[in-house]
């Protein structure tokens, strides 16, 4: 099971990588290799299908990897093409030949896929094993790819049918975004399909960030009784070997890692962060420490993702900011042993207002309005604002150092649209953007139990939220209600009513269904948001701006 981290586009690097993995996989004696779903392109390539010198060059590797294949089979994910039609395919190399190619055929529209945009499916009647010899000996190899599997809404049943015509192993090629738990929706069905069809099945998966997705790896074998054979890794890289029998298709049992739901999240957005930053360029990360918990979370997670030298934290408080606020942010960057820098913004709020006091009031003269009018919140947001020009001053000025600024905004607030354009929602990379409120507490205390000492200040986590953009403000929500409500509406999409019959609060419920319902041009302005729950914002969220249902 050679599970790799490929890089959408870097047809070259892959390429070198899976000829690498071949070569590893020879020396411990494997006679099988296989590879996760396009892993010459990496996934999802999306829209560079168009593009006919992508689809040519993804070809041509395909026949250098063929150039290694001497001596053993080897499965890999690429793009096939004829007649102006694609199709997710996989290659199977036997002893330097190619042997067949198989087409996936249940293509996924919903989420964060749009594989009927791009691809045409293998049709039902062409759904057969490939022969391949091992040993002298004739194998009848069942293969298939991702959704093949998860065939609950399909009339047609990949993996069944590949059994009923005599499929003496099933490999699956992988990539199957993360979520949590999704191991165990994983795991079930595997199980299930083999027991119900006696054969082993082998699910290989991608491992790896890409844009806002993140892929866990964590490929597995399952023997014809159901049983776990074996793993690969969680969130990096593996070759792993595995010895059964193929004319029972039973092999020796394991059970997978026990699981740690906080460890999971974090050790998925760690991977999401890091291939982001290695994958576009960047090295260094920068963010705005407040005192507050989701900058806490957001810098401890950079740091992991980054290493501490490449983490610089900056302390940019106002005339609001409290005392605990400023020790808090100060103590946070010394745990975390970051570069840690202090200047107040104070005189460039002051400026602001001087600088626009004179033109804001011939525009309200000349449309006859007074400055009663005005929103108060204006005054509010040139704070944050100005705190999102530093840290992007610092990231454009600094070249040499290839500087990204990390958003810390949670999924909650970005729900409710409680943050501000280009100012706390500025950033290349929404490191939390996906983990609600709540969790983002217990993500931090996680990380303080695995470190066995306090990293995340205490004041911190006991703290009242607040955005500290005037005196004596706190976030005007009971996050212990609102942050689970938040999700029912975006992971469940519950409606009103259901809300209330859950047991909300029916004001409760009416105020945030509207935030979130008014906040969607926010979140078409956000950074994209490293994905760890069954449904983020971003590309697997396809809501109108303009939108003008009501229930």
């Amino acid at each position: 099971m050679a599970q790799v981290n490929s890089i959408v586009g870097d047809i070259e690097g892959n390429t070198h990588r899976i000829i690498e993995f071949i070569e590893r996989a020879k020396t411990q004696g494997a006679e099988i290799v296989v590879f996760p779903e396009l892993v010459i392109t990496g996934y999802p390539p999306q829209d560079l299908l168009y593009e006919q010198s992508f689809l040519s060059t993804n070809k041509d590797a395909l026949e250098k990897v063929r150039s290694h294949t001497q001596g053993l089979v080897v499965i890999v994910g690429f793009v096939d093409f004829m007649d102006e039609k694609l199709f997710n395919s996989a290659a199977i190399f036997n002893d330097g030949e190619l042997v067949g190619t198989v087409a996936k055929t249940l293509l996924p529209t919903y989420d964060v896929f749009d594989e009927e945009r791009y691809f045409e499916p293998m049709e039902m009647d062409d759904i057969a094993p490939i022969s391949v010899s091992i040993g002298g000996s004739e194998i009848l190899l069942g293969v298939e790819i991702c959704e093949d599997l998860w065939d609950t809404k399909y009339p047609v049943k990949v993996t069944d049918i590949l059994a009923e015509r005599g499929a003496q192993l099933i490999i699956n090629i992988s990539a199957s975004p993360f979520h949590i738990k999704k191991r165990f929706e994983r795991t079930k069905l595997l199980v299930t399909k083999a027991k119900s069809n006696r054969v082993p099945i082998f699910l290989i998966n991608l491992v790896g960030g890409q844009d806002e997705l993140v892929f866990s790896g964590l490929s597995t074998a399952v023997d014809s009784e159901g049983n776990v054979m074996a793993y690969c890794a969680q969130f990096e890289e593996d070759l792993v070997l595995v010895d059964f029998d193929i004319s029972t298709g039973i092999g020796p049992s394991t059970s997978l890692p026990e699981y740690h739901e906080e460890a999971e999240m974090y050790n998925a957005l760690v991977l999401g962060v890091r291939d982001y930053f290695r994958k576009t360029g960047f090295e260094r990360g920068i963010l705005g420490l407040s005192g507050g918990i989701d900058s806490a979370l957001t810098a401890c997670i950079a740091v992991d993702a980054l290493g501490k030298d490449n983490v610089i934290g900056m302390s940019m408080p106002s005339k609001y900011s409290s005392l605990h606020s400023k020790t808090d942010a100060e103590k946070l960057a010394e745990n975390l042993g970051i570069r840690f820098l202090k200047f107040s913004i104070q005189d460039i709020v002051d400026t602001y207002h001087q600088t626009l006091e004179e033109p804001l009031a011939k525009i309200r003269e000349s449309y006859g309005i007074s400055k009663d009018q005005d929103d108060p919140v204006a005054d509010e947001n040139i704070q944050p604002r100005t705190r999102a020009n530093c840290l992007m001053d610092f990231s454009n000025r600094l070249q040499a150092l290839k500087i990204l600024v990390l958003n810390t905004g949670n999924k909650t607030e970005l729900a409710l649209g409680y943050c501000t354009l280009y100012g706390d929602m500025t950033g290349g990379v929404g490191v939390i953007g996906d983990v609600s409120k709540l969790e983002v507490y217990k993500l931090a205390h996680y990380v303080n139990e695995r470190e066995g000492r306090e990293i995340v200040p205490e004041g911190t986590l006991r703290k009242k939220p607040s955005a500290e953009l005037k005196f004596d403000q706190y976030d005007p929500f009971d996050f212990d209600i609102v942050s689970p409500m938040v999700d029912e509406i975006v992971e469940n999409r519950r409606g009103k009513q259901e809300l209330i019959e859950m047991g909300y609060p029916p004001d409760v419920v009416d105020d945030v269904y509207s935030r979130v319902r008014k906040s969607e041009y926010k979140r078409w302005q956000a950074p994209p948001c490293i994905r760890v729950t069954p449904r983020s914002f971003g590309m697997g969220w396809k809501m109108p701006i303009v939108n003008w249902y009501r229930e």
